[in-house]
């Protein structure tokens, strides 16, 4: 008897909404061009644009396709999810980091063989943070 069953194709693991490959994280401050210049300074982001008749400005990162809004609010809540940035070096980057005051929670943290994280905060008590993978599958 000739075996009549057949592979079945993999599971489709694309989205429905069809998602382009951008995300932009969206964060609330009390001035949009301060804080885009903070992240400038401090992080490297470059000012995409600004729309001040709605208060938000976009700011590209590092990371292809991630981008930064700023949206300004005159009381901004904070919270929400925390941006993690890979980085080669935590202590450089953090030491520049702190050179430049800004605040961190706390000391680096590390999971040893698998990653250092280090929590920091924007003008308006953001919280984002900066990683090293410690191992190749971190």
């Amino acid at each position: 008897m000739a075996d009549t069953t057949t592979a079945t194709a993999p599971a489709q693991t694309r989205s429905p909404l069809n998602f382009d490959g951008g995300l932009t994280l969206a964060f609330q401050v009390k001035d949009r061009m301060k804080s885009a210049a903070w992240y400038r300074d401090m992080l490297g982001f470059t000012l995409l644009y600004d729309v001040a008749e709605i208060g938000w400005c976009e700011l590209a990162t590092e990371v292809k396709g991630v981008n930064l809004g700023l949206s300004e609010v005159e009381s901004p809540k904070g919270g929400g999810p925390v941006p993690t940035f890979g980085v080669v070096d935590i202590d450089k980057a953090r030491a520049m980091l702190e050179a430049k005051k800004v605040r961190f929670d706390g000391p680096t943290n590390t999971i040893p063989g698998m990653v250092k994280l280090a929590t920091f905060f924007d003008l308006d008590g953001n919280a984002l943070m900066l990683y090293q993978a410690l191992s190749p599958n971190a």
